[in-house]
C-alpha cells in the first residue's frame, strides 16, 4: 500500500508554497500584462525550498547524459523538494491524475532543454495516471497549443545561460513565450517578466520550476550569443516550487563561475534585475537567500553555492 503523506492536502500545500494565489486575478483580463498600472499582489510562502541535485556522470552535454541518470536525478530531488519517502508520492503531492499538464521547455538550439529529461518528467506524470492525450511539450506554440489551452497545471523547464535582454535567461524568462510580442517585456532589461506570471494562462497553474545546470552558459558577447568556451560542466538539477527562489539560486552559482573565471567579482551583464522585482512588485516567491532553504544532493564539489 503507498503511504499518503500527512499533514497539509494537496491543494493546501500548493496555496501555502507556490507564491501564485489566484484570488483577485479573476479581474485580470489585459492579454498584455505588461501594461497593467499597477502590479496585482500574490501570496506568497514565508519560506522557499530548493533542491540542487549533482552527478559527476551529468556534467557534460546533455546527449551524453545516460536517461536513466537523468531520470534518476530528477526523482531524487523530486523527493527530496516534496520531502517524500519516494518519487511517486513525490509526484502526486503536485499532481492528479485529472490534470492536464503542459510542459513549458525551451528549444534554443545551442543549449536545449535535454529530450531525455522532457522524456522522464512525461513519464512521471503517466506513472500516476495522467492521460498521455493529456500531456504535451511546447515552447515556441503554447499560445496556439491546444493541451497548454486547456491547461490545469504546467511544468517550466529550462536551461541557465546568460542573456543579452535580461543577463540570465531563467525561469522567470522561459514564460514569455506565452505573450503575443515578447520583446515589449525586453525594456529596463526585462524588469516586467513577472507580470507574465500574473496572466489567467499562468497564474497559480505553475507547479514545479527547474533550471538545467549540467553545462550552464555563465557568459555571453551579445544577443543570441553562445560559445562552449563559456560553458562549464556542472552537472545539475536545480528544482524548486518558487520560480524565484530557484532562479535567485542559480543566479548566485552563476556569478560565482564568473568570479572564478574571470579572477574579479565582475557582475552578470545586464543586472538580472527581474528576479528581485519578481519578488519585491509582484510577490511571485523569494529572491532572499535568508528566506531560500537550499538542499543539496549527490557530487558537492565546486558546487559554487557555499
Amino acid at each position: 500500500m503507498k503511504r499518503r503523506g500527512a499533514g497539509l492536502s494537496r491543494r493546501g500545500f500548493l496555496r501555502a508554497t507556490s507564491g501564485l494565489a489566484v484570488g483577485g486575478l479573476a479581474g485580470l483580463v489585459r492579454e498584455d500584462a505588461a501594461h497593467a498600472e499597477e502590479p496585482i499582489p500574490t501570496e506568497r510562502a514565508e519560506r522557499s525550498r530548493v533542491v540542487l541535485v549533482r552527478n559527476p556522470d551529468a556534467a557534460r552535454p546533455a546527449e551524453e547524459v545516460a536517461p536513466q541518470l537523468m531520470s534518476d536525478m530528477l526523482n531524487e530531488a523530486m523527493a527530496s523538494l516534496m520531502q517524500k519517502s519516494g518519487p511517486e508520492e513525490a509526484w502526486r503531492a503536485l499532481f492528479s491524475a485529472e490534470d492536464v499538464v503542459g510542459l513549458k521547455t525551451n528549444v534554443w538550439s545551442n543549449l536545449r532543454t535535454p529530450r531525455s529529461l522532457e522524456d522522464a518528467i512525461r513519464d512521471e506524470l503517466l506513472a500516476i495516471g495522467i492521460s498521455d492525450s493529456n500531456i504535451e511539450v511546447d515552447d515556441r506554440g503554447v499560445r496556439t497549443n491546444a493541451v497548454f489551452r486547456r491547461a490545469t497545471a504546467l511544468v517550466n523547464v529550462r536551461p541557465m545561460r546568460t542573456h543579452h535582454w535580461s543577463g540570465l535567461g531563467t525561469c522567470l524568462k522561459n514564460m514569455i513565450m506565452f505573450v503575443p510580442r515578447p520583446a515589449d517585456y525586453h525594456g529596463d532589461t526585462c524588469a516586467s517578466l513577472g507580470a507574465i506570471w500574473q496572466l489567467p494562462e499562468l497564474a497559480g497553474k505553475v507547479r514545479l520550476n527547474i533550471l538545467v545546470l549540467l553545462t550552464p552558459q555563465f557568459h555571453g558577447l551579445g544577443p543570441h550569443s553562445f560559445s562552449g568556451r563559456f560553458t562549464w560542466p556542472y552537472g545539475g538539477l536545480l528544482l524548486g516550487i518558487d520560480p524565484v527562489a530557484v532562479d535567485a539560486t542559480g543566479a548566485r552559482i552563476i556569478q560565482a563561475k564568473r568570479t572564478e573565471y574571470f579572477g574579479e567579482a565582475r557582475p552578470i551583464s545586464p543586472p538580472p534585475h527581474h528576479i528581485e522585482i519578481a519578488d519585491t512588485r509582484y510577490g511571485l516567491g523569494n529572491s532572499n537567500r535568508d528566506k531560500i532553504d537550499l538542499i543539496q544532493l549527490g557530487w558537492t564539489e565546486n558546487s559554487l553555492i557555499g
